[in-house]
């Protein structure tokens, strides 16, 4: 509530209005079809989309109100649709007044006209491109080489820093790396799987690598590449280190 709080008192970073149809499945039912959807920013990383809680409750979902509203018109609520059931945050003041936030993480179908999306869009403002290289990338930790390589995918991604995809075969001992059970989204890349990295001398990096079995297609180029979190291990590209 205390973030929700803030963003009804002050407003998100910005917020704007797309033209695509998006629409969520829960409980074998269409909670929600809209057109008038908004990209909110409550954070600089990326947008989330908002809908209409018009759009919500002309929907076949059952919407009770179970906090609220606040001093500043926030309501926690809960919707109903069959035996599935999603938590909405909806404002009934301020800036964001008229929307609601349905947590995306237990939706059965979330997407924008056909496109499946994941628990957030696309940044409108935000590209990748990704590089083949020949340049040659060192990966170590505290002097240990991890890997290294001359045919490498620098990915460029709008606002951020360089991340390198290495061929798993730039891997100097695969026995350091334990497959892990996180994992993570980016409506960009995919969903990525990790390793730890575990040294035997007992230094560990948990989550230090990840990489995307199934990109999406303008990642296609970095399937099954692996990259070395830069802020946990020392990078080397040309000899210089990052």
């Amino acid at each position: 509530m205390a973030d929700a709080s803030s963003l009804a008192t002050n407003g998100p970073i910005k917020q704007e209005p797309t033209n695509r149809r998006v629409r969520a499945l829960l409980g074998g039912q269409w909670i929600f079809d809209t057109l008038d959807a908004v990209y909110v920013w409550e954070h600089k990383y990326y947008p989330v989309y908002y809908v209409p809680v018009a759009a919500v409750l002309a929907g076949p979902g059952k919407l009770d109100k179970n906090d609220g509203p606040t001093d500043n018109g926030v309501v926690l609520a809960t919707l109903q649709s069959n035996s599935k059931a999603a938590t909405v945050t909806i404002f009934e003041a301020g800036p964001l007044a008229g929307l609601a936030k349905v947590a995306s993480e237990t939706l059965e179908w979330y997407a924008e006209d056909e496109k499946l999306l994941g628990s957030h869009p696309k940044d409108p403002y935000t590209r990748i491109e990704c590089l083949p290289s020949s340049r040659p990338v060192r990966i170590e930790l505290g002097g240990t080489v991890l890997a290294e390589s001359r045919n490498s995918i620098f990915l460029h991604e709008t606002n951020l820093r360089t991340r390198y995809y290495l061929s798993p075969t730039s891997v100097k001992d695969w026995s350091v790396l334990k497959p892990s059970e996180t994992t993570s989204f980016c409506p960009y890349k995919g969903q990525a799987r990790y390793y730890h990295v575990v040294l035997p001398d007992g230094r560990e990096v948990k989550d230090g690598v990840w990489y995307y079995p199934f990109p999406t297609l303008e990642s296609a180029v970095i399937q099954s590449r692996l990259s070395f979190y830069n802020e946990k291990f020392d990078v080397f590209v040309d000899g210089v280190k990052e």
